[in-house]
């Protein structure tokens, strides 16, 4: 979660820069831009959390595998 939220601050950020000074349409050029690569990042971001989940996931099924293997 702390990564969503330096991700959010980073948007922010990124907004922020591009509404600074300069042409209008220069402005929203930078800013779908940076939406774009903010967007990519999110979903780089999200796919990592998929995959650490069914890490976890995975392990666990291990665990209770050799569990019940050391039982019998």
């Amino acid at each position: 979660m702390k990564i969503f939220g330096r991700t959010m601050l980073a948007m922010g950020l990124a907004i922020a820069m591009a509404g600074c000074g300069g042409d209008k349409k220069e402005s929203g050029d930078k800013a779908a831009e940076a939406q774009k690569i903010i967007q990519e990042g999110m979903q780089k971001e999200k796919a990592m959390m998929e995959g650490m989940q069914k890490g976890v996931e995975d392990m666990t099924k291990k665990m209770t595998e050799q569990k019940d293997e050391a039982k019998k």
